[in-house]
């Protein structure tokens, strides 16, 4: 279909919902003046599933598994958003053994999700090699999750009040042994692509999004630190204990699509970093706190978020006294990230537009739901 648009021809097009390259059930309507993007058009809801309403008609912890099929790359974070949010609504706090492993885990699985963007980004845009690199690395993680709970892509982890399980014999050693064995990979890559001609003119100055603009949009995460904010929640408004680590928050000053590569980087680096920590400081002590078997919370609300590999994760939910929620409502940083596309793509090839929505790091399954 064609039509006049500022006195030239505009090219309408599908992009997805099936292409590759939108991550998913994603489709784009791009707005075309030859390969220049005058706008663009995001269609979700090809992969709702409800899950929202779900919640509404599932006991508090019957509704725990759904979350982890929402960002399916990064299940352990769904799940810890969710239950951080049941225990304030029930004045309820993690015992100490569980908070260090909570954190463990949820660093493992940043890991993970950083490793699966870096690889399926880079094959978007050309490069082959790191995707095979990548997911080598992402198997020695999901190998730790399979040996704790059995689970390797929507690991349940988490009970409201601690932990699924205890620990079995040799987590610590295994999770060092990778973090000794990971922190040189992170440097292959970037030897593969960091000073690489090709991946700079692809991603230097492509998709810039300042920080006045990821603020009007919503945007958090690795996007709006690329952007120069040293904005975390791990640090901002800590949770199970993350206070008590030392970490730095990489952020960038060029808001393109390299510098969200570069943060991302140096995140694994830093995610590392507090593992080591934790599990040079796992405390003895019980698993669960002390929670009814039936739960029934009193009337009231409670929001939470947490720092997801995505971006602020949040969860709100409503109780009107019960056995189930009355309200579940996600806040998931895919969908709101996703909300810049247009700004991001304007102007740009559409060669771009893929190494744009490669660099937004989206799950549909969150977006949708």
């Amino acid at each position: 279909m064609s039509q006049t648009f500022l006195d030239s021809n505009e090219l309408v097009l599908n992009m997805g919902p099936q292409h590759p390259s939108t991550h998913g059930v994603l489709r784009v309507i791009l707005k075309l003046d030859g390969e220049r993007v005058n706008g663009t058009e995001c269609v979700i809801g090809y992969l709702h599933r409800g899950v929202e309403k779900i919640a509404e008609n599932r006991t508090y912890q019957m509704f725990a598994p759904y979350v982890d099929r929402m960002d399916y790359v990064a299940a352990v974070s769904n799940g810890l958003g969710y239950v951080l949010a049941v225990e304030r609504l029930i004045s309820v706090e993690a015992t100490p053994r569980a908070q260090a492993v909570r954190v463990i885990l949820t660093e493992l699985n940043r890991i993970a999700s950083h490793l699966l963007w870096l690889g399926t980004h880079a094959l978007d845009i050309g490069a082959i090699t790191p995707l095979f690199y990548t997911l080598r690395e992402r198997e020695e993680v999901l190998k730790i999750f399979e040996n704790y709970c059995g689970a390797r892509l929507t690991t349940h982890a988490f009970r409201i009040g601690g932990l699924q399980y205890e620990l079995y014999d040799g987590f610590e050693r295994e999770v060092n042994a990778f973090c000794d064995w990971f922190i040189p990979k992170v440097d292959e890559y970037e030897e593969l692509l960091t000073n690489n001609r090709i991946w700079r003119e692809r991603l230097t100055g492509v998709g810039i999004l300042n920080a006045a603009d990821c603020k009007r949009y919503g945007v958090t995460g690795p996007v709006l630190r690329a952007a120069g904010v040293a904005w975390d929640l791990r640090k901002a408004q800590p949770y199970c204990g993350y206070q008590n680590y030392e970490f730095d928050i990489p952020t960038g000053s060029n808001a393109d699509t390299f510098d969200r590569y570069v943060v991302r980087m140096e995140e694994m680096r830093q995610s590392v970093r507090i593992i080591r920590q934790a599990v040079g400081a796992i405390p003895a002590g019980p698993i669960m706190a002390k929670v009814s078997k039936v739960l029934k919370p009193p009337v009231g609300e409670a929001y939470v978020s947490i720092e997801a590999p995505k971006g602020e994760l949040g969860y709100y939910i409503v109780s009107d006294g019960t056995l189930n929620p009355y309200r579940v409502r996600v806040r998931p940083p895919s969908l709101i990230n996703l909300q810049a596309l247009d700004q991001m793509v304007r102007g740009a090839l559409v060669a771009d537009v893929v190494a744009i929505i490669g660099t937004l790091d989206i799950v549909l399954g969150e977006i949708d739901r």
